[in-house]
């Protein structure tokens, strides 16, 4: 019995430590060399667009016009002010007690 066990620790252990290399290959890959949106490319070749990493958004000024005019012309009513029990996820409305 004692073999049998020892045998599939042997294993178990390898597959684990396999799975923990190809984890660390595949992170440093993905956020080392950028290849989902960064200037670097990986051994020579180009594989996303260079664009940067800020959407052309951010430095568009008409947008932030739009979107701050947008904001500020919303509606401001609140309802009372609710706590969130999270094991259910229902809000329940917070009563304060005059005094």
């Amino acid at each position: 019995m004692a073999t049998a066990s020892g045998g599939k620790a042997k294993y178990i252990i390898g597959a684990l430590i396999g799975s923990f290399g190809i984890s660390y290959i595949f992170d440093k890959v993905i956020s080392d060399n950028k290849i989902f949106g960064g200037k670097n490319d990986l051994n020579g070749y180009l594989l996303v667009k260079p664009s940067g990493t800020t959407p052309g958004t951010v430095s568009n000024k008409e947008w932030w016009a739009a979107t701050d005019e947008k904001f500020q012309a919303w509606p401001r009513t609140a309802g009372p002010p609710v706590v969130m029990n999270p094991i259910s996820r229902q809000n329940f409305i917070v009563k304060t007690r005059p005094e």
